[in-house]
């Protein structure tokens, strides 16, 4: 007999908590056409990239404007949303970064410290990051732990982006 299908402290539990607007997929296509500008790709491109991903069951193809954040040599995204699940450690995907499309390795995280830790540090370097992912942040930009850790059992995951 199995046992019953309990939540580890490494699995997510909440509720959703960032939601797309009636508008996101509008806004998304200005994005990604602004993103594959060449002036103004420099410009967005240093907070924002295209992450091409195909659904692992539908076949879909999705090109998704997301936040990042550069550690290195690195880049670090985080989302709430059902597209990430189509990305896996170790298999390659395409991104759209400072206008160029390339091929980037992935490392997907979705346990509690790794996400949060990732999550934290992009709502320090980012506000907008922060208010859309309903994280409060105090006067000085540090991220409220609670916001954080809602965000991460909401079903946030992290990923690393390694562009080749």
């Amino acid at each position: 007999m199995s046992q019953p299908n309990t939540p580890t402290a490494d699995e997510p539990t909440g509720g959703p908590r960032a939601q797309t607007a009636a508008w996101q997929g509008l806004a998304n296509r200005v994005v990604r056409g602004l993103l594959r500008t060449p002036l103004l790709s420099r410009l967005l491109g240093q907070r924002l990239i295209t992450v091409y991903a195909v659904g692992r069951k539908s076949g879909r193809r999705y090109a998704i404007p997301v936040a990042y954040l550069r550690q290195g040599q690195t880049l670090v995204i985080g989302t709430p949303f059902g597209w990430v699940r189509n990305l896996r450690t170790g298999d390659p995907v395409d991104i759209r970064l400072l206008g160029r499309r390339r091929s980037a390795d992935v490392r997907v995280f979705t346990d509690a410290d790794a996400v949060v830790a990732r999550y934290d540090a992009m709502a320090r370097a980012n506000r907008q990051f922060a208010k859309f992912n309903q994280i409060g942040t105090d006067r000085a930009g540090n991220p409220d732990p609670a916001d954080v850790q809602l965000a991460w059992a909401a079903g946030a995951r992290a990923v690393e982006l390694t562009p080749r």
